[in-house]
């Protein structure tokens, strides 16, 4: 079980606590949720976003879909979803379509979806397709502190 370098350091200069679940490879967000037993709502996920110039972490529950023109409306920007090259460079140290969402220790800023505001506890990817990071809602809310939030997804 490993988490990617960059996020274990974030984690640890800001004191999370955290659990590591180990679980069959999936390459979904919910085919990772149902295989680490964790419903969708509380398994998090992170999308990453441009405007052409600059990116950007929307961070949303795997059991709902990202609704790019409500994200608009939030953000008063037009975004577009980043490509398989540009998530790589940014996240170098994660294997491909396994980002973790957690965009500050990135430098990308972030937008969370305010249903994740509600959950006690919060799962999501560390870097690979089979390790979930556990952490309780409120050191969630740490690792992104200067997220910015709103409602832009949509249940499946």
């Amino acid at each position: 079980m490993t988490i990617a370098p960059t996020l274990q350091r974030y984690m640890s200069d800001q004191n999370i606590s955290y659990d590591l679940i180990q679980h069959d490879p999936a390459m979904t967000s919910l085919g990772t949720a149902q295989a680490g037993h964790v419903p969708g709502d509380r398994m998090a996920k992170g999308i990453m976003l441009s405007d052409g110039r600059n990116y950007m972490l929307a961070v949303l529950p795997a059991s709902h879909h990202l609704r790019l023109s409500d994200l608009k409306s939030e953000l008063g920007q037009e975004l577009r979803l980043a490509s398989e090259d540009e998530i790589v460079t940014v996240f170098r140290d994660c294997d491909r379509g396994a980002i973790p969402p957690v965009g500050t220790c990135y430098g990308l800023d972030v937008i969370v979806e305010n249903s994740m505001e509600r959950q006690p506890d919060i799962y999501f990817e560390g870097g690979d397709h089979a390790t979930l990071v556990h952490v309780k809602g409120d050191d969630f809310a740490r690792l992104n502190p200067r997220a910015q939030h709103g409602t832009f997804s949509e249940r499946m």
